[in-house]
């Protein structure tokens, strides 16, 4: 797995998935940091990483702009939502084996893509299941 860090993701979070052996690509290293959302999206997407966010606006952009429908038809998120900066890292590290579970059953489909939300308190995955 290939991981696209949003610039509101702690530094903590990007050593901790570097700590797990995954390759981990910035947003200072690809873009400016006040790059519009979309932007973002765009880059994780051509990166073939997964992006890393704390921006609840990737929830409203996957809606409004059709993520798989009509744009970013290859890109997968894990976002945290309503978890406090301090406990992202600790967060992640409790949700590692859902997120390469969910990767590991969704190469196996023809849409790749994933979805998990952090929660202080939940881990949610957004999965589809082939027809």
């Amino acid at each position: 797995m290939r991981f696209f860090v949003d610039q509101c993701v702690p530094e903590s979070v990007a050593k901790t998935l570097e700590g797990a052996g995954y390759e981990v690509i910035r947003l200072r290293e690809k873009t400016a940091p006040n790059s519009p959302d979309t932007l973002v999206a765009a880059v994780a997407e051509a990166n073939n990483a997964i992006l890393v966010t704390m921006d609840s606006d990737f929830k409203i952009i996957a809606a409004r702009n059709g993520v798989g429908v009509n744009r970013f038809k290859k890109l997968s998120i894990l976002r945290f939502e309503k978890c406090r900066e301090a406990r992202a890292a600790e967060r992640l590290l409790k949700a590692m084996t859902l997120i390469e579970h969910e990767w590991t059953f969704s190469s196996a489909r023809q849409d790749r893509r994933l979805f998990v939300v952090i929660t202080t308190d939940t881990i949610k995955t957004n999965g589809h299941l082939d027809k």
